[in-house]
């Protein structure tokens, strides 16, 4: 799935008491891939690391620095986002909800993404199997997406105003 629709739905499912907490769930919705393909595109648009022609679709599995599969792999693990949840849970003494954004972005990635380009390895570093999902690009799941993303934000600014 595309990265704003990652925080879209991490905002609308854990954020919708207040604004601190749509930001948090925001941000923690768009970090996983932040932290692997941000990074790298930072230090591409630096000239510090070389990119890929991404021009291609998808770019040449090769042409992609190995850390950023490493950092994908640990960001897109359903075992070290349970991890971390549990050890801030731990650490906080209640669970942090926005958190689960984290989650949600993995469930999401799962059947969106094909086995082509970037594989959710949700259950790394346990298994390295990946479901070969449809790709967020087509269009079978990029429209159903948005359209749902409508609804759900119209449905929860309703709710909130209370126009009906």
């Amino acid at each position: 799935m595309d990265i704003i629709s990652h925080g879209l739905w991490g905002g609308v499912a854990f954020g919708r008491k207040s604004k601190k907490l749509f930001w948090a769930s925001f941000a923690i919705g768009v970090a996983p891939d932040l932290l692997s393909f941000g990074i790298y595109m930072a230090g591409d648009a630096l000239g510090l690391v070389s990119g890929p022609d991404w021009g291609q679709h998808p770019p040449a599995p090769s042409s992609i620095a190995p850390f950023v599969y490493s950092l994908y792999n640990f960001t897109h693990s359903l075992v070290i986002f349970a991890l971390v949840f549990c050890l801030v849970w731990l650490w906080l003494k209640k669970p942090f909800l926005p958190l689960l954004a984290w989650g949600l972005h993995i469930l999401v990635d799962i059947p969106s993404h094909s086995t082509a380009f970037f594989p959710t390895p949700f259950l790394w570093p346990v298994s390295d199997f990946v479901f070969n999902g449809v790709s967020w690009g087509e269009p079978a799941i990029f429209y159903p997406n948005v359209i749902l993303l409508l609804v759900c934000y119209a449905g929860w600014f309703v709710l909130k105003k209370k126009i009906i």
